[in-house]
């Protein structure tokens, strides 16, 4: 009997596979590693892992029902790019074909301050699909007016302000590789969010939330929210959405896993402000879980930069499709079929 052709890669674990060896050692550092002993990195997993599912049969069988509302825009399944940095840094296309592999899967992406990518570029690669934008602030309010007056001028669909990175994390691993930007890669929009000689992002307080709520155009949403007191205080700010983060575990090691703290941040708030998920994703069934326990959509961040070095565009897209297929194969089989219909009723308590 013969065998017909190898298999490319099937899940998100064999990009992963592929993106680590095609690049540099000092790179693949920069993307793998957390912070100090990387228990919270850890964790983001076994979260997941720990969390079981039921089968229930349903009363009727009507299609599948995966597309979800969020920011002022529908999308075809409740997935969306997280922000991550330093794409030419991986790929020589950087965040364009980033952009392109989102759009391709119909997917949202959030660009990150730190991309390699002058913005315009990336809208020009997106071809109208939804792009978000995730801020940092710099003490000089003038710069960051700046920067956001030209990013909503070029059309992102929402801000996303990162809350959480006042200072970096003791990135051991990514120390020890000694990782770099290569020399021909540069960042167009550390200047607007760093202040002269600061290696880290102003802190951000509750004032410099309220005053970008006030001054932007577009829905404004904190990212890197582990307290539900943090949660209440952005839903009563008029914030768009709240995105539950640990930044990958990159920032402070032993808090919680992101789906711990989406829990608890889901039941205090009870459906009064959208809640976003990101940390640890690596599964279709990972997204119905965090749906279940109260997110309204679930971002991917490393595996995306897994695809794209190992295939630029297309393997971003590959990275998206094999999530999202899984999602509406793990949404059939829970007996539930619609996205709106998910509740804590699809987990094994």
């Amino acid at each position: 009997m013969s065998g017909g052709a190898p298999a490319g890669p099937v899940t998100v674990a064999d990009w992963e596979a592929l993106g680590r060896a095609a690049m540099r050692p000092d790179a693949e550092a920069y993307v793998a590693g957390g912070a100090a002993d990387e228990l919270t990195l850890r964790w983001n997993r076994e979260a997941f892992d720990r969390c079981r599912l039921t089968v229930r049969v349903p009363d009727e069988t009507p299609p599948l029902e995966t597309a979800v509302h969020l920011l002022g825009t529908t999308w075809p399944t409740p997935i969306f790019l997280a922000p991550t940095a330093y794409h030419r840094a991986f790929h020589p296309d950087g965040e364009r074909a980033t952009a392109r592999g989102a759009a391709a899967a119909g997917v949202p992406y959030c660009v990150s301050s730190g991309t390699t990518t002058p913005l315009d570029d990336v809208v020009t690669a997106a071809a109208g699909a939804p792009l978000w934008f995730q801020l940092y602030l710099a003490k000089d309010r003038g710069k960051s007016r700046e920067l956001v007056a030209m990013v909503q001028d070029l059309g992102v669909r929402a801000l996303c302000l990162t809350v959480d990175t006042p200072s970096t994390g003791a990135r051991d691993r990514e120390t020890r590789a000694g990782f770099a930007l290569p020399a021909d890669v540069a960042t167009p929009y550390w200047a607007h969010v760093r202040d002269d000689g600061d290696a880290s992002p102003n802190p951000v307080s509750w004032r410099d939330v309220e005053w970008l709520v006030q001054a932007a155009r577009v829905p404004v949403c904190v990212k890197g929210v582990l307290d539900p007191r943090d949660a209440e205080r952005a839903a009563a700010m008029g914030c768009g959405a709240v995105m539950v983060s640990n930044h990958g575990a990159r920032n402070l090691d032993t808090v919680p896993s992101a789906l711990e703290a989406l829990d608890r941040v889901a039941q205090r708030l009870g459906g009064r402000i959208p809640l976003t998920l990101d940390g640890g994703v690596r599964r279709g069934t990972d997204v119905l879980k965090a749906l279940a326990l109260g997110a309204t959509a679930v971002g991917i961040g490393r595996p995306a930069v897994w695809g794209l070095a190992a295939a630029g565009a297309d393997g971003v897209e590959a990275v998206c499709r094999i999530v999202q297929r899984e999602f509406e194969m793990a949404l059939a089989l829970s007996g539930v079929r619609r996205v709106s219909a998910v509740s804590r009723d699809v987990l094994w308590s």
